[in-house]
């Protein structure tokens, strides 16, 4: 229950900062590089363009189409918003699945939601981590083309928050959300099964000496029918 509970907190605060990602404004910002004197500084997200003066004021703009947007910013956008949809479902589905919660039906249904919750988790990590990444490959690229005269961009605070927001949705902690309880998928022993596994477990030399003789002589049987079949 502990490594539940420890895993489903580290995957709601990625969660969390994954939504907030998606509403930061510093995706990217202007590069000073070589520059003596700076009058404007220029900095955009997914939404909008800014420019902020030397005076501290800013003015931005949004988008006036998204069907003009650039390819790389449109694949960000849904990537981001996939990551928060997964990442709430995901909590939706960890809450019900949960050992401490009095949901979700049988232990064996509750497992099932569990491991559902897990993938989902690990979906929206790789979504965020994704989107964050062609950004990133996408401002670098610019930054290091010789043959862009134009202002050019440094990586934005909102692509580190969206990277670790990422990171715990699918990390190692993860692992007791998607595979602690797997034994409830596995099948029941059979008695005759168990019966072998007692009498392999119990001690050879207390065979003779219980005082019941009861467990003596059922192992002792069963030992002997092993016996003739091998």
């Amino acid at each position: 229950m502990f490594q539940e509970i420890v895993a489903f907190v580290v995957a709601a605060s990625g969660w969390i900062l994954e939504s907030s990602t998606l509403a930061t404004d510093y995706w990217k910002v202007s590069s000073n590089d070589g520059s003596v004197i700076t009058t404007s500084n220029f900095w955009s997200s997914l939404w909008k363009n800014c420019v902020t003066d030397s005076t501290g004021v800013s003015n931005c703009r949004d988008f006036p189409s998204m069907l003009a947007l650039e390819d790389y910013i449109q694949a960000c956008r849904g990537l981001m918003i996939s990551a928060v949809c997964l990442g709430f479902f995901g909590c939706v589905f960890a809450l019900v699945g949960m050992k401490c919660t009095k949901i979700g039906g049988s232990d064996q249904s509750k497992a099932k939601t569990t491991c559902f919750a897990g993938v989902n988790f690990v979906l929206g990590g790789l979504c965020s981590i994704s989107a964050c990444s062609l950004y990133a490959h996408r401002i670098t690229s610019e930054f290091f083309n010789p043959f862009i005269l134009d202002q050019k961009y440094e990586l934005g605070a909102a692509l580190f928050i969206g990277w670790a927001g990422g990171r715990p949705l699918y990390s190692g902690r993860l692992r007791s959300l998607l595979f602690h309880r797997i034994n409830f998928f596995q099948k029941p022993q059979s008695g005759e099964h168990r019966l072998q596994r007692s009498c392999l477990s119990f001690p050879h030399h207390l065979h003779h000496k219980s005082t019941s003789g009861k467990p003596a002589a059922v192992c002792s049987q069963q030992q002997r029918l092993q016996g003739a079949v091998f």
